[in-house]
């Protein structure tokens, strides 16, 4: 007995009726952090183990006991000795130790379990909020999507007369929409860590835009160190920004007196004998530093671990989110810290060789087109528009407002020997067939398909994936005429198109 006493895995505390202290065993002393010596015979509400109103509890467990019942469990909290919390399952037992009637109490740590039942709740919240965001981001992009289009339709539409002044404010008009949809693809970046839709792109804009958005207001300042001849990275534009947004955002907070945050990007080139965790190879390499009260040696090896914070209003998620996102595409991202002196978070992407197609380049003048086109939405304000939209640029459009509906209609176009150029496949159809599984179907009606994705909200593996599942094109909403005219064009691919005029 006194062998499995000494080495059980649980704390064992033997008392007596009224709370005084006989024995306990090894794992009783390194849970306090108090050895034996020091609480054998003191009375357990004399010792400093638990705050007053958990203290409140003993005397009804030491009476239930000796009555003869067992009591428990109950969850309380220890204050170690050196000030640390623990959390325990206390049970207690009515024992007689040479005629003497006692109380067994077995205390089991609970800590990681407590832990991991917090961190099931956080994720499932997490899931409810990203299944919330999901549906807010469909519904608000179609909203915008029907803003945004017409806006887009409205600019073709005007006379040479009022042509430049009406024409920059719907391009501000545009440009605020734009912007919304970007909050809201970050929000959905947050809640559901979607896999990134990559593109070709020089990062220097994206960098500049993202320190004026972040450090509006406050008492830091940017300064920028970013070369000319930056190599281009493959990365979803959207997601990146956030990263940035977040490393700034921290960067500030920890310098509430103001100061200076340096944002520096340069081209490297990784070997084999590197320690860095990536394959050897050209990298773009963005460095944030600030001049902050730092992290402390302890916390750096959590601070990328899901809801580590050592803010008080913090979430925890901002830097997990980020290293999800950096490792995502590929990459990598590193911390160095020195309290009192400052961070800098370096992040590590991949050069591309892919052409960065300049936005200059691109035309904001819609492609023309002609043929016909199928076009599936759920939402009637969004297939008359696109019809409007499809119209407005020469081509003949029929809507349907499911993947059902859809395919009725291109089967009879196609038994008519009045085929349908291209398909545009709402993802998202609440209560009905969605792109996905229409999609799936119609490739079985025709292999010939061309078919456009298009969703205010999608799952993340479809929309990076969309080829894989027999789509050619996509075109998140929302977007404006020229966009989708350019999407349909290569999708299509008829050398006659021209531009509209």
């Amino acid at each position: 007995f006194k062998l499995l006493f000494e080495y059980a895995p649980d704390a064992y505390f033997l008392h007596d009726l009224t709370g005084n202290s006989i024995n306990g065993n090894q794992t009783a002393e390194k849970l306090g952090g108090y050895r034996r010596q020091e609480f054998i015979g003191k009375n357990i509400m004399d010792l400093p183990l638990l705050d007053p109103q958990q203290r409140s509890l003993i005397p009804g467990l030491l009476a239930q006991v000796a009555q003869g019942q067992t009591a428990g469990p109950i969850e309380l909290t220890l204050s170690q000795r050196y000030g640390s919390k623990v959390n325990v399952e206390i049970r207690s037992y009515p024992v007689n130790f040479r005629g003497q009637p006692l109380v067994l109490g077995i205390a089991r740590d609970i800590t990681a379990r407590k832990k991991m039942e917090e961190e099931l709740i956080k994720a499932s919240k997490l899931e409810s909020l990203s299944i919330l965001a999901g549906g807010i981001a469909h519904d608000f992009n179609n909203l915008l999507h029907g803003i945004l289009g017409n806006l887009s339709l409205a600019r073709t539409m005007l006379n040479p007369i009022s042509r430049d002044e009406l024409f920059k404010r719907l391009s501000a008009a545009e440009s605020a929409c734009l912007r919304a949809s970007e909050l809201t693809q970050q929000l959905l970046t947050f809640a559901k860590g979607s896999l990134p839709v990559r593109k070709p792109t020089l990062i220097s804009e994206l960098i500049k835009d993202g320190v004026n958005f972040a450090l509006i207001g406050s008492m830091v300042r940017g300064e920028l160190d970013l070369p000319d001849h930056l190599w281009p990275v493959e990365v979803d534009a959207g997601q990146l920004s956030q990263v940035l947004n977040n490393l700034l955002i921290n960067a500030e907070q920890a310098m509430p007196q103001g100061g200076i945050i340096k944002v520096t990007a340069q081209n490297i080139t990784i070997d084999d004998k590197s320690t860095l965790p990536l394959r050897a190879g050209k990298y773009v390499k963005i460095s944030i530093i600030d001049q902050g009260t730092g992290i402390p040696k302890e916390h750096l090896s959590m601070i990328f671990d899901p809801y580590f914070t050592t803010k008080q209003q913090g979430s925890g998620l901002g830097l997990a989110t980020s290293y999800a996102v950096i490792r995502n595409h590929g990459g990598y991202i590193a911390v160095d810290s020195q309290v009192g002196v400052g961070t800098s978070f370096h992040i590590f992407l991949p050069a591309s060789k892919k052409k960065v197609i300049d936005a200059t380049e691109v035309t904001d003048r819609p492609v023309a087109g002609q043929g016909r086109i199928l076009v599936m939405d759920d939402e009637a304000i969004i297939r008359e528009l696109v019809a409007k939209m499809l119209e407005r640029i020469g081509y003949e459009v029929e809507c349907a407002r499911d993947g059902a509906e859809a395919l009725k209609l291109y089967a009879q176009a196609k038994n008519t020997g009045q085929p349908f150029n291209a398909v545009i496949l709402d993802l998202t159809i609440p209560g009905g067939m969605g792109g996905k599984e229409a999609i799936k179907r119609l490739l079985q009606l025709d292999p010939q398909v061309k078919a456009i994705v298009s969703s205010g909200y999608a799952d993340g593996t479809t929309v990076a994936n969309y080829k894989e599942y027999g789509f050619q094109g996509i075109i998140p909403k929302p977007y404006r005429l020229a966009e989708l005219s350019r999407v349909l064009h290569g999708v299509i691919n008829r050398p006659d198109c021209q531009e509209l005029a």
